[in-house]
């Protein structure tokens, strides 16, 4: 056998491993609706989280606003979670 051959046997059986392991995730289309939506709800959460801290430190008596913002960014991520396994 050559060593191309070899090469091209251990290649083809490495990719089969790869496609049959469990762990393996199959590949997603770039151009996904709901990457986008996940994507948006991602930049959403960080805005919120974002808010949130300067909310408690520009604000220290108003603890109520600050909980209500960062649940609030803790909801959106959840549901950004729950679509990413769903869809």
């Amino acid at each position: 056998m050559k060593t191309e051959d070899i090469d091209k046997i251990i290649a083809e059986s490495l990719e089969k491993e790869k496609k049959a392991s469990k762990w393996h995730r199959p590949e997603k289309k770039k151009s996904d609706k709901m990457g986008q939506v996940r994507q948006v709800l991602n930049a959403v959460f960080m805005l919120g989280f974002l808010a949130a801290i300067i909310i408690y430190f520009a604000m220290p008596e108003n603890r109520v606003l600050f909980f209500c913002v960062g649940f609030g960014a803790m909801a959106v991520k959840i549901v950004e979670f729950i679509i990413r396994f769903l869809f």
